[in-house]
């Protein structure tokens, strides 16, 4: 809704824009004709010829002055309304810049471009943007700051004028405080047009029109800088907005997205727990062009005496010890999860029956060599496997798979434990 009623508005102020240019327009045309009719006038009343001329001469240089200068405001005021138009596409704060680098050049030399902004807390101003043509290595960079009370940008926003200094060495000579004249002046800037940006009667920050030559901004009209000013400060402040949107935005899409992670990881472990691996699970069986695909069922061996002999606390020690080895032995596309009590599921992707067996072998080893310390008490565990191997083209529900993979588990406890079962 405020990025629609902002829209309306910049579409308002254009259109009163071009009702202004049509009415100066049909100025100009009155002037060209009151032109004519005056020297019409002037050659029938006038007594002779010499005498007239000198008369209808100064009248003509006048009227042409005028209308050369109207056509030029004429010309000038397209050309901000086109302006407008075109940063009023903008929405984040470089772009609007970039747009005012490109689109300014038409209507104001320079060499460099830059922008600042008033910090919140209104007493310092920060360098937030430039852009420049030359090589010169740059002085002033974004994030330069420095106090604005008592500065001579305090006085441009307390005038609300643009200033121009059109010999920043002379400045510099009798300003030699300015730490930031000395740095522009370093880096080949010789003259400057300083516009106050204020939107809604509060002042947000400055634009720097620079040049490499100097007395560039003498005789310019500064109305005009007045107007595009009002207009970037304006512009300003919605890329501001929207980009608090944005970052807001961001925030919540991340904390829903952790959420959404936490919920899917065991409070113990912080591996997946069961809905989750399930779901991976189910979403590669149903993929049509899946890969090749490996599950693994895990069993802790003789955990219920682990329990017995060291306690419960001992034992959740063991399944968190496990489970970051488990984790440690897969591949970064594969995923581990916790099935339910002391058992995992691994879910291996793009391999082959040959390299899951391996996966497998290497956990068991892992995990067999593991010396996990409680209370002063040394505790040895193994695990058993069973694995189950699905190539692309097999055709298998999800409860038969794991249907498969348990049973070969069992089938490793059956052999005496520490073992891995693929067939």
């Amino acid at each position: 809704m405020a990025e629609s009623k902002a829209v309306l508005a910049a579409s308002a102020a254009i259109n009163r824009g071009h009702s202004f240019a049509e009415e100066l327009r049909r100025h100009l045309q009155a002037v060209q004709a009151a032109k004519q009719q005056d020297l019409a006038k002037l050659t029938a009343t006038s007594p002779s010829t010499a005498e007239q001329e000198p008369v209808m001469q100064q009248l003509g240089d006048e009227l042409e002055q005028l209308g050369y200068w109207l056509t030029a405001r004429f010309t000038e005021l397209v050309r901000l309304l086109e302006i407008s138009a075109e940063l009023n596409k903008a929405l984040i704060l470089e772009d609007i810049l970039a747009r005012i680098y490109t689109f300014f050049k038409d209507v104001i030399p320079y060499d460099r471009i830059g922008c600042a902004l008033i910090e919140d807390d209104g007493e310092h101003v920060t360098a937030y943007w430039a852009k420049f043509t030359y090589e010169n290595t740059p002085q002033i960079t974004p994030g330069y700051s420095a106090p604005l009370a008592g500065s001579s940008l305090q006085t441009i926003i307390d005038t609300g004028k643009p200033r121009i200094i059109n010999d920043l060495e002379a400045y510099l000579a009798e300003h030699p405080e300015s730490e930031s004249t000395r740095k522009i002046v370093a880096e080949g800037i010789r003259s400057s047009l300083t516009c106050p940006l204020i939107a809604d009667g509060r002042p947000v920050g400055f634009l720097f029109f620079s040049s490499t030559e100097a007395y560039t901004y003498d005789g310019l009209h500064q109305d005009v800088f007045l107007y595009l000013a009002n207009q970037v400060a304006h512009l300003i402040e919605k890329s501001r907005l929207y980009q608090q949107i944005m970052d807001l935005n961001k925030r919540l899409v991340a904390a829903n997205q952790q959420l959404q992670d936490k919920s899917a990881r065991d409070a113990l472990t912080g591996i997946y727990n069961r809905g989750a691996i399930m779901e991976f699970m189910q979403q590669q069986l149903g993929q049509s062009s899946r890969g090749s695909l490996a599950i693994l069922m895990l069993d802790i061996d003789f955990f219920k005496k682990v329990n017995d002999t060291y306690g419960h606390l001992a034992g959740d020690l063991v399944l968190r010890t496990v489970a970051n080895t488990i984790a440690q032995c897969i591949r970064p596309n594969d995923r581990i999860g916790r099935y339910g009590g002391e058992e995992f599921v691994a879910v291996l992707t793009d391999i082959t029956e040959a390299q899951a067996a391996h996966i497998a072998e290497r956990i068991r080893s892992k995990v067999a060599a593991l010396e996990i310390h409680a209370d002063e008490q040394l505790i040895k565990v193994t695990i058993s496997s069973g694995g189950v191997w699905l190539a692309p083209i097999t055709n298998m529900q999800l409860s038969a798979a794991l249907d498969t993979a348990d049973k070969r588990l069992y089938a490793a406890k059956r052999a005496g434990r520490d073992q891995v079962c693929f067939s």
